[in-house]
């Protein structure tokens, strides 16, 4: 879907001594994907009622370039963090399980000449907007006002580029966002000609750690109605940016396969289609479905994840695999 909605599951962590931790929310149906799951033997979220269909739209074939726009007051920690993580998608010789293999299952998908989904993702040209240009507290509509300053700025602005360019909104914890640990914890969508003067695949996605760290950030803080649960250790010690790296994930993936939403999802209705990384939200590893996370991993440090990046360890969702009709990841056990 092109929000990333929120889901709270139980979690097994894989070491020599398994630790457990837990979120429920049960007001959401299993991996927030709203349709029946079915009886499946296996995990994971598989079934045969699920059906990802292509609708002849464009998938991203070429490189893929995205730009980043960091809203808001930013550490320079903060940024390495999510620099090296998108950086890690196309770090082939990264330790598994890794980023790269990761995204693999984004690969598998094609559009109607039979390309796929680029392997290659790269970092493109940043700007800052320190300064709040449109305030702290944005709509959804207000995000493509914020790209719009980024491509039309008089100095250093973004370069437009329409066909395999992806534009990342990510804005700092002190700004608020239409939806925003409500209903999403964020978005993907492309730019209105009307507003940015070109159609621009874009996502947005927020820092929870001063609004909603419990949802947004789980399972490195926990809400405050789960008394007696204890967060997990965040792998790079940023618990706001350690949480943002999944949903970043996430809406990657979605963008490299659906960018304009017209290409695959599952479903009958375009405005709310529910895409590969929707079907797999709160899934990170082996035994994962309904409300189990799956088994991850820890390090030596206690530090909580599931795959490897360039340098760093991060905790990222699976994504839809419609080959094999269930969720896959590169720390499966099984596969």
């Amino acid at each position: 879907m092109h929000a990333a909605p929120l889901l709270l599951c139980f979690l097994t962590v894989t070491t020599l001594t398994p630790a457990t931790g837990y979120r429920p929310l049960p007001h959401l149906k299993p991996n927030s994907s709203g349709l029946d799951l079915g009886g499946s033997k296996k995990f994971e979220g598989s079934s045969s009622f699920v059906h990802m269909r292509y609708h002849m739209g464009p998938v991203l074939t070429s490189s893929i370039t995205v730009h980043t726009i960091w809203y808001g007051r930013w550490q320079k920690s903060q940024k390495k963090i999510i620099r090296e993580f998108i950086g890690s998608i196309s770090a082939v010789n990264a330790k598994q399980p890794s980023v790269s293999g990761w995204w693999e299952t984004v690969q598998l998908y094609d559009d109607q000449t039979g390309a796929n989904t680029s392997g290659d993702v790269r970092l493109g040209q940043e700007k800052n907007d320190r300064f709040y240009s449109h305030g702290k507290s944005l709509t959804r509509l207000s995000i493509q006002s914020v790209i719009k300053s980024a491509v039309t700025a008089t100095t250093k602005p973004l370069p437009i580029n329409p066909q395999n360019g992806l534009y990342l909104v990510l804005t700092s914890d002190d700004v608020y966002v239409q939806d925003f640990c409500g209903q999403v914890c964020g978005f993907h969508y492309f730019t209105f000609p009307s507003i940015v003067g070109y159609t621009l695949p874009y996502a947005w996605v927020g820092n929870s750690a001063k609004f909603c760290p419990g949802i947004c950030a789980y399972p490195f803080a926990v809400p405050e109605y789960m008394q007696g649960v204890q967060a997990l250790k965040s792998p790079n010690g940023d618990v706001g940016v350690d949480g943002m790296i999944s949903v970043i994930g996430h809406e990657l993936a979605e963008l490299g396969t659906n960018p304009l939403v017209n290409a695959w999802y599952a479903g009958d209705d375009p405005v709310a289609p529910v895409e590969i990384g929707d079907l797999c939200e709160g899934i990170y590893g082996t035994g994962g479905g309904g409300s189990y996370m799956g088994q991850v991993l820890e390090g030596k440090d206690g530090a909580t994840y599931n795959m490897n990046g360039i340098r760093r360890r991060y905790l990222v969702q699976w994504v839809w695999n419609h080959i094999v009709s269930y969720c896959t990841g590169p720390n499966a056990l099984d596969q």
